[in-house]
């Protein structure tokens, strides 16, 4: 049975893009109705959650990869996701995502794509600052994760920001949060990591001694060895709680 030792957690490492942050989801379905297809924000966003476990299996099998084809994987399978896009037209068209990749996504510019402040991440961050916790954002990036979170009015809940193209090191890689420890003074056994993906988020943290969270909004994860919270919200409901000595689930691996 998965838990989470919430009262003695004193520094969380969080992931930016999907944890702080989203893709802005307005641009992405404009372009997509310049193809023809149309789609609500809120059906990205359900979309684009749900694509997460086959991005991350993909990752996990091929254990590297260049990111922008990753990028592309992972728009192919949200299409996919989308109840509004004919099969033929979404898994059946490699040019239409494609091309959809290459006016989201440019080097060096994660920061105009990832520009969407997640509800209810402000207010999230601000309690658990009041409850001393240090904040630190662990994010494969292009180097542009800072520049987002200062745009968007987030860094200053933040001790630290680290950047795997400014460290060198991505996760799962363990080196990365071996970095982050180090270079923070967290201790591995009082930290936990809170991500959206499983192999990068999950087993990367395990395999460097942290302890982790999944977020999971729509329950689209069939893992039950890690703890799962639908968002930052409800892990900052959970820790707060822990301090005030609520009594808290036995087991955290399903969202309800």
């Amino acid at each position: 049975m998965t838990t989470l030792p919430y009262a003695e957690i004193d520094t969380l490492f969080l992931d930016a893009g999907n944890t702080l942050i989203s893709m802005n989801y307005q641009w992405v379905a404009t372009e997509l109705e310049s193809f023809g297809i149309r789609a609500s924000v809120e059906a990205l966003r359900r979309a684009e959650a749900a694509a997460r476990p086959a991005t991350s299996a993909r990752i996990a099998a091929a254990r590297s990869g260049d990111n922008y084809d990753l990028f592309t994987f992972h728009l192919a399978r949200m299409l996919e996701c989308l109840a509004t896009v004919p099969s033929e037209r979404s898994s059946g068209a490699p040019a239409l995502v494609s091309e959809l990749a290459a006016r989201l996504k440019r080097p060096g510019q994660d920061y105009r794509l990832w520009s969407w402040v997640l509800p209810g991440v402000a207010e999230a961050l601000e309690k658990l600052r009041a409850l001393d916790l240090r904040l630190i954002v662990v994010s494969n990036s292009d180097g542009s994760v800072q520049r987002a979170l200062e745009e968007l009015g987030l860094a200053t809940h933040l001790n630290a920001v680290f950047d795997s193209h400014v460290v060198g090191f991505e996760k799962p890689d363990p080196r990365f949060f071996a970095h982050a420890l180090c270079a923070s003074g967290a201790t591995a056994g009082r930290t936990a990591h809170v991500g959206d993906m499983y192999y990068q988020d999950v087993q990367g943290s395990r395999s460097a001694g942290l302890h982790s969270v999944l977020l999971d909004p729509y329950g689209d994860w069939q893992v039950d060895d890690c703890v799962r919270c639908r968002d930052l919200s409800e892990l900052a409901d959970r820790l707060a709680g822990a301090r005030r000595g609520d009594s808290l689930p036995i087991s955290d691996t399903s969202p309800e």
